[in-house]
């Protein structure tokens, strides 16, 4: 392990220090990581577009939207391959809460959750994007039965 010195001056220490305990973080150089760590998560899916990566995308929709549920549909079915789950919550009755797990390249996860963002009557749309390594060709585990299941794991990068 190495050591780091940095020097804040006092304000930004301060919001420093507060973001630490509201994240929950034991000390500074464990939040000063997880900083460290997203930046370069960032770094990597903008500098590698055929990453392989993961993705949850959360986004607010108004659902009296013309056409919005239909478009939005649609949007997932032309990229069908990239969703792996998803999950629908009724806000109230004008407004809904999806969030979406999916698995593919970066870019082309970027892709999808833009052009689904960029609905009219989407709000609030978010995609948290990590960066992994997938196992090839993949392996299988028994599962207590004679048949083996085969898959891949997907092992988030550092």
């Amino acid at each position: 392990m190495q050591r780091v010195t940095i020097s804040l001056d006092d304000d930004l220490a301060q919001a420093f220090d507060a973001l630490v305990a509201q994240r929950g973080h034991a000390n500074r150089s464990e939040a000063v990581r997880d900083l460290i760590r997203a930046e370069l998560q960032l770094r990597d899916t903008a500098h590698a577009p055929q990453q392989p990566s993961v993705g949850c995308l959360s986004y607010v929709y108004d659902h009296h939207t013309h056409d919005l549920g239909e478009r939005i549909v649609a949007l997932h079915h032309q990229h069908h391959d990239l969703t792996v789950a998803s999950q629908h919550v009724h806000l109230d009755h004008d407004h809904c809460l999806e969030s979406v797990l999916l698995r593919g390249p970066a870019q082309a996860l970027q892709a999808f959750a833009d052009a689904l963002c960029a609905l009219r009557g989407v709000h609030h749309g978010q995609l948290n994007l990590i960066a992994v390594e997938v196992d090839t060709p993949g392996h299988a585990h028994p599962h207590g039965s004679a048949h083996a299941t085969h898959h891949r794991h997907h092992k988030p990068v550092r």
